[in-house]
């Protein structure tokens, strides 16, 4: 089975050159895509930055789990929540941070990522406290002391720092003008205005796979 994996590497090798080359005449530094930072990230990502208050980002939920899917095998897909909209205080925002951590711990991450998108913008209702969000994630099947552990674990706290590090960064890089916005290695990032409207998912899926690609 190793080896015919490895011929079938090997058979596939030229055309994926040739797909490669043909991404790299179509799309242009400054228009499809833009170089937002000088160094790569040390393990293959693509960075979602996204907020729960923004309409924009609840459309694109759908298509952001088909990118998801459709990424090379061992690049990670990423969700930052930020904390810049005016919609709610920075501090609640920081807060639902660190529930998209929790999901992602509880592995319930769609569903619960899904349901506060719900609360807040299909249900017009507000959060004011992390018992709002508590009981957002109770009402869709997780584990009420468990969330509340984890929102007080050193983990949680520690990769929802490192979320807001990153935000931080892009946004005096000014990479981050609004949200959402997808941004390949940490330094590459999706320009989508400038995709094709007749084919934009695919044209989507294809600029990443290529910016994937460049150091």
């Amino acid at each position: 089975m190793k080896k015919m994996q490895q011929l079938l590497m090997v058979l596939l090798m030229p055309l994926f050159a040739l797909s490669i080359t043909t991404y790299a005449e179509k799309y242009t530094e400054g228009k499809q895509y833009t170089k937002v930072n000088e160094t790569v990230s040390a393990k293959a990502e693509v960075r979602e930055y996204f907020s729960f208050y923004c309409p924009h980002c609840l459309r694109f939920e759908p298509f952001m789990e088909t990118i998801k899917k459709s990424l090379p095998e061992g690049v990670k897909f990423e969700r930052n929540h930020v904390d810049f909209l005016r919609a709610a205080s920075p501090k609640i925002q920081a807060m639902l941070t660190k529930s998209v951590v929790v999901a992602e711990q509880l592995d319930m991450e769609n569903k619960l990522v899904g349901a506060v998108f719900n609360y807040i913008q299909i249900q017009r209702a507000v959060i004011t406290s992390e018992k709002d969000i508590h009981n957002i994630f109770v009402l869709n099947g997780a584990d009420g002391d468990k969330f509340d552990k984890l929102m007080k674990s050193f983990s949680v706290n520690s990769k929802a720092k490192s979320l807001k590090k990153n935000q931080d960064i892009m946004s005096k890089k000014g990479a981050l003008k609004g949200v959402p916005a997808i941004i390949v290695n940490g330094k590459y990032r999706v320009n989508s205005q400038e995709l094709d409207k007749n084919n934009f998912e695919q044209d989507y899926q294809n600029l990443i796979k290529y910016l994937l690609t460049l150091k």
